[in-house]
């Protein structure tokens, strides 16, 4: 049995910057990943999805140039060569990560799949590893739900949706969130015709019901049939494809994009057999400090159902480097939450939707503008959207903001730093942004802050 001072499983986003971090402390580090180094991120999200969204978003305006003066021809779109440019793009960033864990003296990188055996032992096929401490950055994965005939057809998840190499002649998604609405307006860019399903009676219904509306507002501008409040969801084959039931209403589609959900990938590492506790969705319970119950054992990333996102998973990195090599006490809930939904134009959002804020029983200060008051949006011809703040009355503190419009992801940004900065909104109002920008209209929208209703 090998012996190292730490022991991380999944070269996910979190897992290669605390293996530096470790080595750099003079530590020797084994690094067990089962597939591909670099995680979900690299190799099935964000820098995958985000080349398609860029192909997309070329056809798009190359079919719309003429609002701009500018005139083309008939616009086509090569999925195989979309599909190659997104796979090489994904294929270079896991062999940049790959090459960094290449220069990290006292690093072992194992290949295979490792469970846990208790004792600060791990199985990785006939070999047993130990350490004292050990770190679970597994990730998570799409799930198919039981749905009425799912099983009889060929329904696809977002990784398979990656390697499509023909465009869909009518794509049906399964789920009217995040990830469903990304893929939805890509192909619909592309050229298929999209049709959307979701149960709930609006799309991300986590978000506050104006955002939910433009957002659909949006997509049906681009020709999407958007279907909420689909209390009955069902499959059937068909020659071209498959049927899909919406409440008994049948939908013939070419490809079926089932887009519910992720789980963690828990339940095969033998978290039973160490002890180490989970919720009843399968993720590791942790701490503040990302601590599971078994001593010496921590979870970051996905698996820990803390964060879903790449951002959040390197500050868990960041949360456990600093507690366990530097002597600190952050915490996760010092954290704001922060994300993007990367339809175009994008969604920024930070801190409390307007509906929770209002839950939390404070005096509301709240103030929106529309995206056709920035000139940035004006002069690039992509006004939809607005930019909402909402801000505690008493303390002047910002506890949150939504900016749906043309970079909105970019631009949400000096609203997160200012609240985690904690500078109040009367401060901010007095920033001097660049012109023409986006930002530039946050000084005025702080400015507008009045008692909500």
């Amino acid at each position: 049995m090998t012996e190292f001072d730490a022991l991380i499983i999944g070269a996910g986003q979190a897992g290669p910057s605390l293996a530096e971090r470790f080595t750099q402390a003079g530590m020797t580090v084994a690094l067990v990943e089962r597939k591909l180094v670099g995680g979900t991120c690299v190799n099935a999200g964000c820098i995958p999805t985000k080349t398609l969204v860029a192909s997309a978003r070329a056809a798009h305006v190359a079919r719309c140039a003429a609002q701009w003066g500018v005139i083309t021809g008939p616009v086509t779109v090569d999925m195989k060569a979309v599909r190659a440019r997104a796979n090489a793009v994904a294929r270079q960033a896991r062999l940049n990560v790959e090459t960094w864990l290449g220069t990290m003296p006292g690093l072992t990188l194992l290949r295979g799949h490792a469970r846990l055996e208790g004792g600060g032992r791990v199985r990785i096929g006939d070999q047993v590893i130990s350490a004292p401490r050990i770190f679970l950055n597994v990730g998570a994965r799409p799930v198919m739900p039981p749905l009425p005939g799912l099983a009889d057809i060929t329904a696809l998840d977002s990784t398979d949706m990656l390697q499509l190499e023909t465009v869909p002649r009518h794509l049906v998604v399964v789920g009217g969130s995040y990830i469903g609405l990304e893929f939805a307006q890509m192909h619909r860019r592309f050229g298929a015709a999209v049709t959307v399903i979701e149960r709930a009676a609006r799309l991300i219904p986590r978000e506050d019901e104006d955002v939910s509306t433009s957002v659909a507002d949006i997509l049906r501008a681009e020709g999407i049939d958007i279907r909420t409040g689909v209390s009955e969801i069902g499959f059937a084959p068909h020659p071209a494809g498959a049927l899909v039931l919406a409440d008994g209403a049948p939908i013939q589609a070419s490809h079926v994009l089932v887009a519910t959900g992720r789980r963690p990938n828990t339940d095969d590492l033998g978290l039973d057999t160490a002890g180490v506790a989970v919720d009843a969705r399968g993720y590791v319970t942790v701490d503040e400090a990302l601590r599971t119950n078994v001593p010496g054992l921590w979870a970051l990333g996905d698996c820990n159902g803390r964060g879903a996102f790449t951002h959040t998973a390197y500050n868990d990195f960041e949360i456990v480097a600093a507690n366990v090599l530097d002597g600190a006490s952050r915490r996760v809930s010092d954290r704001i939450p922060a994300y993007a939904l990367y339809i175009d134009p994008p969604l920024g959002r930070v801190g409390m939707t307007e509906a929770e804020a209002r839950a939390s029983g404070r005096r509301l200060l709240l103030s929106k503008r529309p995206m056709s008051r920035v000139g940035r949006a004006v002069e690039r011809g992509e006004t939809q959207g607005f930019i909402k703040v909402v801000a505690d009355e008493e303390s002047g503190q910002i506890l949150g903001a939504a900016i749906l419009g043309i970079e909105g992801d970019e631009a949400i940004h000096g609203i997160l730093d200012a609240m985690h900065a904690g500078t109040p909104h009367a401060v901010l109002r007095w920033a001097v942004p660049i012109h023409p920008t986006v930002s530039e209209l946050i000084p005025t929208v702080l400015g507008d802050l009045r008692p909500a209703g």
